[in-house]
């Protein structure tokens, strides 16, 4: 069984051998069920496969302990308590960015995965990475080690972030704190882009029209020009923070957009603010114009990179946490 679970959605499928397809299960809330174990029952009601086995579940925190509090829910992921209510053998907690970042290896543009942002070339055996605005900001490596992958799974969508002109800084007094700071998972993700949508209408001295993230989206889809503003904006700060993790890993392999915000509004961030923002990074700006960079399109990465990682675990280096019968 592979499980992808984030802060409002928790995504399943059975992998019945290697190199089968995977079975998509139907996704449910997280708000929805005390736990995952019942989230997981009421995934596979529909399942009339095999029971499984053993289970790979990506989570969205720091996976440093078997049993793990979600960052953005209330969850608590335990793989003993899932394994035992299950009758499984073995149960496998990763960071959810570490399956993302296996994807990238068996996703691809011919096949409509990937929609390319600007130009760039991707260089052969080189670092790679992922990154997704979502509930919040998850961020991952694949790099080349010898004739493995290995995968860093990093927790840098809660570095500091800031102003970088004179219009950026005069909107930081309106920008909502969390836990007394403005870091990048503050601006770039769902919640995110509903506080740039709030900030900017406080620097104009209007009301803000807007409820929630999916209505900056649907306003900005009806023409409405503050939404299509603050659309623009998080664009712009998107790609200056992919192009600052590019630097970071010196990924000429190609920085890929994963998460439920970006497959949304890919045209917006093909218009150009996003790739003048990723370019500018002087004294490196002509290497960063050379690194190609993607919206993952694909409607479950995670799921495909469990299943790359299950199937081919040689081939992969990463950490993990877990529980054995």
């Amino acid at each position: 069984m592979l499980g992808d679970i984030g802060g409002t959605n928790a995504r399943f499928a059975v992998l019945p051998a290697p190199g089968e397809p995977v079975h998509l299960l139907p996704r449910t809330l997280t708000a929805d069920t005390p736990d995952p174990v019942d989230a997981i029952r009421i995934a596979l009601q529909g399942y009339d496969g095999a029971a499984p086995r053993s289970a790979m579940i990506a989570v969205a925190t720091r996976v440093d302990a078997p049993a793990i509090r979600l960052t953005n829910a209330q969850w608590v992921v335990d793989a003993e308590a899932i394994g035992r209510a299950l009758g499984l053998e073995r149960v496998t907690l990763v960071n959810d960015y570490t399956p993302v970042a296996a994807s990238v290896t068996v996703l691809s543009e011919e096949k409509g995965d990937l929609a390319p942002i600007g130009s760039g070339r991707r260089e052969a055996d080189a670092p790679r990475v992922v990154l997704g605005p979502g509930t919040g900001l998850g961020v991952g490596a694949l790099v080349p080690v010898e004739d493995r992958l290995a995968i860093v799974a990093t927790e840098a969508g809660h570095i500091e972030f800031g102003p970088s002109t004179e219009e950026e800084a005069a909107l930081w007094p309106h920008l909502e704190r969390v836990g007394g700071r403005i870091s990048a998972e503050v601006v770039l993700s769902g919640p995110g882009m509903f506080r740039i949508a709030k900030a900017m209408a406080a620097h104009r001295c209007v009301q803000c029209p807007y409820a929630k993230p999916n209505d900056v989206l649907a306003a900005a889809r009806e023409g409405d020009e503050l939404a299509q503003a603050a659309l623009d904006l998080f664009a712009r700060w998107l790609g200056r923070y992919a192009g600052d993790m590019a630097l970071t890993f010196e990924s000429s392999g190609g920085v890929f957009i994963a998460g439920g915000i970006a497959p949304r509004m890919v045209d917006i961030l093909q218009s150009g603010g996003f790739r003048e923002a990723f370019d500018r990074k002087a004294p490196h700006d002509s290497w960063a114009r050379r690194v190609p960079a993607f919206v993952i399109v694909n409607a479950e990465p995670a799921l495909q990179g469990l299943a790359a990682l299950v199937t081919k675990p040689e081939r992969f280096v990463f950490k993990s946490q877990g529980w054995t019968a």
